[in-house]
């Protein structure tokens, strides 16, 4: 089996429209959660979500472009876009045949269905959008990655709630390591903010009415978030060989499912998951460094993450720094692993460990060093990039930092 380099990244979010961006505010704790534009809240109990404030397609897409793109796709676009510009690569039709597309994301074109529903039920019209379908469908975002570069290898779309682009960056993962493909573009993207969307949302009442505090006793919920962050892989000696920079190595992936309740998680499903990506990374628990909570700031999440990372790491856990940068990107559904992941490969890479933001208050239940609110410098070798989902669907990423 082949060890896997990522040589490409790229990150659409409230945090910045690029990688370089999104990591310079996540190392400086500048959050991204505000108060939300896209959509009237006035009917909500919450007001806030981490958006991509003033985006337009332009200069991204034509006007005609835009006909086939819901937002989410336009931003797994654009994230992809940068993380092969950053890569390097060559295209030629050998390439293309052996190059996989593997993205994720939960909602779909969620605004471009909210619309339609509003045009039939609100206004009683009589027709849609003609194109509602090919900008609803989940997949939309790699079809048109795949149009872009004349990819036809194997592409497709992964749907698991909030784990959809860890599973998909975890299968892209053992597609190139185990041969399948040569080259590789994952990730994943959502853009959630529709006005339905959101009041299902309220209805769960799992929503903060200000902001996101993972981890401290005083947490009020979760906070949405939108955007993409893409990534190109590639088998580490092809990568070496044509000099590509090393932006990190992913080294292992774990699955597991709860089978217990739709929304309750359960620690040892969690848990499961990570010991399985340690295993698939060869690696035992004293050798990882860091982990990327999922970290929802919900109470039945955090209390459960704390517990699955106390099996898994014993009484080693005091001593284990863990963030989650949801804290600033907010709770990005879909596409949450695939930003997340993104903020684990550049921590590893730049020595910093991102920080759990709005932390004010110890839990006793969450007793963990969560880096509370300033970023902190350190050097790495082994991180872990959680992601759990209601239906009890679980992925885990293990990166390995290309430095230590």
């Amino acid at each position: 089996m082949r060890r896997v380099a990522i040589t490409g990244v790229g990150v659409v979010s409230a945090m910045g429209k690029t990688a370089e961006e999104f990591w310079g505010n996540l190392a400086a704790g500048r959050s991204g959660i505000r108060t939300i534009q896209t959509c009237d809240t006035s009917q909500l109990r919450f007001k806030h979500g981490a958006e991509y404030t003033d985006f337009s397609h332009q200069p991204y897409f034509t006007d005609k472009q835009v006909d086939y793109l819901d937002r989410f796709a336009q931003f797994a676009v654009i994230a992809a876009r940068e993380a092969v510009v950053q890569s390097g690569i060559e295209w030629d039709d050998d390439l293309r045949e052996r190059t996989g597309i593997v993205t994720g994301s939960c909602t779909g074109g969620q605004i471009t269905e909210d619309l339609g529903f509003r045009d039939i039920y609100e206004y009683k019209r009589n027709r849609i959008h003609p194109l509602s379908i090919p900008k609803v469908m989940g997949n939309a975002g790699a079809s048109q990655i795949s149009m872009e570069y004349g990819i036809v290898g194997p592409a497709y779309t992964v749907t698991t709630a909030c784990s959809s682009s860890a599973h998909a960056f975890g299968q892209a993962y053992w597609l190139v390591r185990n041969g399948v493909v040569d080259f590789a573009i994952t990730g994943g993207s959502e853009a959630p903010f529709s006005y339905a969307f959101l009041k299902s949302w309220e209805a769960m009442r799992v929503v903060s009415p200000d902001t996101c505090r993972p981890f401290s006793a005083d947490r009020t919920g979760m906070v949405l978030g939108e955007g993409a962050a893409m990534f190109t892989l590639e088998p580490l000696d092809h990568a070496r060989a044509r000099g590509a920079a090393i932006l990190g190595e992913i080294s292992g992936f774990g699955m597991s499912a709860d089978a217990s309740h739709i929304t309750v998680p359960n620690p040892k499903g969690a848990a499961r998951a990570m010991r399985a990506a340690m295993a698939d990374a060869g690696i035992g628990p004293e050798r990882v460094g860091y982990v990327n909570a999922h970290g929802t700031a919900t109470r039945a999440n955090d209390i459960s993450e704390t517990l699955a990372l106390r099996d898994t790491f014993g009484a080693r856990l005091s001593q284990l720094p863990v963030s989650s940068t949801k804290s600033m990107h907010g709770h990005g559904l879909g596409a949450a692993g695939a930003l997340e992941a993104a903020a684990t490969i550049m921590a590893l890479r730049n020595g910093v460990l991102p920080p759990t933001m709005n932390y004010r208050e110890v839990d006793p239940e969450c007793d963990m060093d969560v880096i509370p609110n300033v970023a902190r410098e350190a050097t790495v070798e082994y991180a872990l990039s959680n992601s759990f989902a209601f239906g009890g669907l679980n992925a885990v990423l293990a990166f390995r930092n290309p430095l230590a």
